[in-house]
């Protein structure tokens, strides 16, 4: 079973939300809102269009609307270009893939799409992200991302003058040039867990698109996180208001 999560941010405020869940099993897709949805709709959110009931249990053998329209089409000329960014295969075509890696965003709304780690056999849990907020880094970031090696380890560090979100997690080097932020959806799992346990979180560099990369695809990281205390999104938020048929 594949599991990805849809985000909503309020425009205004930019408080964030994870507002629905989507798994694939056995070529059925099955959405359902969370718990989150309904502190979403306190200040603003009215839902999907087409999914109007929180307490729904959404099933198709089509990828819905909200979603497929978030991958790129294959007939689109830098189609490839696209795929390589993202470090797959051209012949990578599974739609909760495309979307896991991607993040799904688009100017015409305040969604985003992010996956529930991969568990290894040894227990570790990887998850594959884009850094966000690149274009505020310093010019001097630009120079030394083009010195950057894939396999280099990446570091967390605590941006405490954040207006917006107190605990945001920056990445940087380990000579200190500051590379954007970590995604919103890693604070409430793995800030407690690095802050307790540094050894138990590491970040290291994937992929390197240089321009005509767009800078929300510049720097692809890969996180791995080994710890028996770590629970992937397992907070109220994160409740489904439906029963899922897949468990």
């Amino acid at each position: 079973m594949k599991k990805l999560f849809l985000a909503w941010e309020d425009p205004i405020t930019r408080a964030w939300f994870p507002v629905g869940s989507l798994t694939y099993k056995n070529n059925w897709y099955e959405f359902i809102y969370l718990r989150g949805a309904e502190e979403a709709k306190k200040i603003g959110f009215s839902g999907i269009w087409s999914l109007n009931d929180f307490d729904k249990v959404y099933r198709s053998q089509e990828l819905l609307p909200v979603f497929s329209h978030r991958i790129m089409k294959k007939t689109r000329p830098d189609y490839p270009d696209f795929i390589s960014w993202q470090n797959l295969s051209e012949t990578e075509d599974d739609p909760m893939v495309l979307l896991s890696r991607s993040g799904g965003k688009k100017v015409t709304d305040n969604y985003e799409v992010f996956p529930y780690p991969e568990q290894d056999k040894n227990g570790a849990y990887h998850l594959y992200f884009f850094t966000h907020g690149f274009r505020y880094m310093a010019s001097e970031t630009i120079d030394r991302i083009k010195k950057l090696e894939v396999g280099e380890t990446l570091y967390l560090m605590h941006d405490s003058q954040n207006d917006f979100d107190s605990n945001a997690l920056m990445l940087r080097t380990k000579d200190f040039y500051l590379l954007g932020f970590c995604p919103r959806y890693l604070l409430n799992d793995v800030f407690p867990l690095l802050k307790k346990y540094p050894d138990a979180v590491k970040v290291t560099l994937e992929r390197v698109n240089l321009p005509p990369a767009p800078l929300q695809m510049r720097l692809l990281c890969h996180l791995i996180v080994k710890h028996d205390d770590f629970q992937p999104f397992s907070s109220e938020m994160y409740e489904s208001l439906a029963v899922p048929i897949f468990r």
